[in-house]
């Protein structure tokens, strides 16, 4: 999935830290240049400590962390978090299932280590470019505002990782994980165009346009209740039903019947699809993962899906 996504969001368990799977996704997503976010999941859980998987970031995954938030208290005692854009505190109610947050002042005992690392978020958000970085050196400041353009420009150029915490049982952090996929994560048209060959065995691109030829990824096939699911992801142009597109991967024709877009288990018919959507096709007969599918009068092949070297090899031979 890695091959297709526009931008991510990496979770960390607050207990576990950064463990072996952790940095085989993430020599993944370094392959493919994804921007990312972090989220330190079960703050609240006995044993959780946010800043020593920070430095494990920072040491196995050569990432450079970027703190949006600070923890109030841990384990039985997590509160909530500060915002160090906002310098301010967010409690959630535990009554509530976490659904309701308030802000508030930052607690006095912790005042002194929210502006140490605010500071350092600023110098940080100040690279992001040189209007940012002057004003900084004239001020010694950035508007929030100004902070939150510095940091999506450098998250956007793969720089940082910017990261938040919180426990996702409980509801804690998620509202601000959503608000930093907004602010920090790139949209499809934020992403430089996709790179394939041409039926001239020439290199070509495709920009993120509805105005563009069609185009589009098959990256992952399964069975389920409602037969074959060819995931997609399209890159440019609109994919409609009843559409006849080509499989320039292996030189096949496709009617586009029934088309998905899938929400957990839960299919929602739709009717067309536009550049940068992710949607599943349902019995397709002759696309397999990693295949091409485009306009038969623009045909282009798009760059398939490198898979990482297996952590181990196993043979398996039956008795009978």
């Amino acid at each position: 999935c890695l091959r297709v996504l526009d931008g991510g969001v990496s979770l960390f368990c607050a207990v576990g830290g950064v463990e072996v799977q952790s940095e085989t996704v993430w020599r993944q997503a370094d392959r493919y240049c994804l921007p990312r976010i972090a989220f330190i999941n079960k703050m609240d859980r006995p044993g959780a400590d946010f800043f020593r998987v920070v430095r494990q970031m920072r040491d196995r995954l050569s990432a450079n962390p970027v703190l949006l938030q600070l923890p109030i208290g841990t384990a039985d005692g997590f509160r909530g978090v500060i915002d160090l854009v906002g310098m301010t505190a967010i409690y959630w109610d535990d009554a509530g299932h976490g659904v309701r947050f308030d802000r508030a002042g930052i607690p006095s005992a912790m005042l002194s280590l929210a502006q140490e690392y605010r500071e350092k978020l600023i110098e940080s958000a100040a690279d992001g470019n040189e209007s940012l970085l002057k004003k900084y050196l004239e001020s010694g400041d950035l508007s929030p505002v100004e902070i939150r353009q510095g940091l999506r420009l450098r998250t956007l150029r793969s720089e940082i990782l910017p990261v938040t915490c919180g426990s996702a049982f409980r509801n804690k952090g998620v509202q601000a994980v959503l608000d930093a996929i907004v602010e920090y994560l790139p949209s499809p048209a934020d992403k430089p165009p996709v790179i394939g060959i041409l039926e001239n065995g020439e290199p070509g691109t495709r920009i993120v346009s509805d105005d563009e030829p069609f185009s589009a990824l098959a990256f992952k096939v399964i069975n389920d209740i409602y037969g074959a699911l060819t995931f997609i992801r399209v890159y440019s142009g609109v994919l409609t039903k009843g559409m006849s597109v080509q499989n320039t991967t292996r030189g096949k024709r496709e009617k586009i019947g029934r088309m998905v877009e899938m929400f957990a288990k839960d299919s929602n018919p739709i009717e067309e699809a536009r550049a940068g959507d992710i949607v599943a096709l349902v019995s397709l007969a002759e696309t397999d993962t990693g295949d091409t599918l485009c306009d038969s009068a623009h045909p282009v092949v798009l760059e398939r899906m490198r898979f990482p070297d297996p952590v181990i090899s196993v043979s398996v031979k039956a008795k009978a």
